[in-house]
């Protein structure tokens, strides 16, 4: 019918309308339009503003959540993707061209955290994770290299696609996870009991359980991606898993693994972040565009000890 909305949310079993993940807004908010990819998203409370990378563009972009400007905060920027805060605030970004992870002070200076592993220069950082103890938790696929269009093509020096820590006291790199086709996405369960990693060459998202040495154990599959690929992934507050999938859509897994519902967004969705002052708002970057949508669920409280 004229003027008929498109159908916005998708239910697949009955506990993504019982849990009510359904009754928020019923049309997306496009916040900008104007990247050539668009991925990272991440709020900040302290100013309540989001950034987020335009890959391609080399620069991180700025929307303030107060009058709904957007301007850029950081280029060239080292063809950025992922971003995350770390327990003072800080702006971790996985600068993906220029193949390192990066800190952003407080007087706008950079620390370089990690860019090679052994000797060797990391592929190309794509997201990363902050744990309460300080260690910083990274994928490193080779999407950055493998043409000049998000990075600077070039040939792996490592020879392969992993997941790594840096330790908080000696800053040493070292490899937790291997195995990956394309490790992307990876977010730590509440308890920071487990690590999940969506690896979007195999379409599926692995579990691993956290030993107390910073070790991991061996990964299992959470999920397979049925259409398309999964990007990032983060939990709400009742342990459900939302990732982003590049099949158009913000699925929604219960924690048994069961994919409850989806969230149709009309663009390929690359990443999401829960934020806004009570953690209800889902900012989505997908295609060109960022996109926010209020929601009845509420984002996943940050870790002990660090910042949402």
């Amino acid at each position: 019918m004229p003027g008929e909305r498109p159908q916005l949310y998708e239910i697949l079993d009955e506990r993504f309308r019982t849990g009510r993940c359904n009754a928020g807004d019923s049309r997306l908010e496009k916040l900008y339009d104007g990247c050539r990819w668009a991925e990272g998203p991440l709020y900040v409370p302290a100013g309540r503003y989001v950034l987020w990378s335009d890959i391609p563009n080399d620069r991180l972009l700025r929307w303030d959540e107060t009058t709904g400007a957007v301007g850029v905060f950081r280029t060239p920027a080292g063809h950025p993707n992922g971003n995350t805060l770390d327990r003072e605030g800080r702006l971790i970004t996985c600068e993906q061209g220029n193949r390192r992870v990066t800190r952003t002070e407080h007087d706008g200076s950079l620390t370089v955290l990690a860019e090679r592993f052994r000797g060797k220069r990391l592929n190309s950082p794509n997201d990363a994770a902050v744990k309460s103890d300080g260690s910083i938790w990274f994928s490193d696929p080779d999407f950055g290299i493998t043409t000049d269009y998000e990075g600077h093509r070039a040939d792996s020096e490592i020879g392969a696609c992993n997941v790594y820590r840096v330790d908080p006291g000696t800053g040493e790199v070292r490899l937790v996870a291997d195995g990956f086709s394309g490790p992307n996405g990876l977010v730590f369960s509440r308890d920071e009991r487990r690590l999940y990693v969506s690896d979007s060459r195999a379409n599926h998202i692995r579990v691993f359980d956290v030993r107390e040495d910073g070790t991991l154990g061996e990964g299992e599959v959470f999920a397979e991606c049925k259409a398309g690929s999964f990007d990032n992934i983060r939990f709400d507050d009742a342990g459900r898993l939302w990732a982003a999938a590049l099949d158009g859509g913000v699925h929604c897994y219960d924690p048994d693994g069961t994919l409850l519902g989806r969230i149709l967004v009309p663009d390929v969705v690359a990443n999401i972040r829960f934020g806004g002052a009570k953690r209800n708002r889902l900012f989505i970057a997908a295609d060109t565009a960022l996109y926010s949508l209020v929601m009845s669920v509420t984002g996943a409280p940050p870790l002990p000890g660090t910042r949402p």
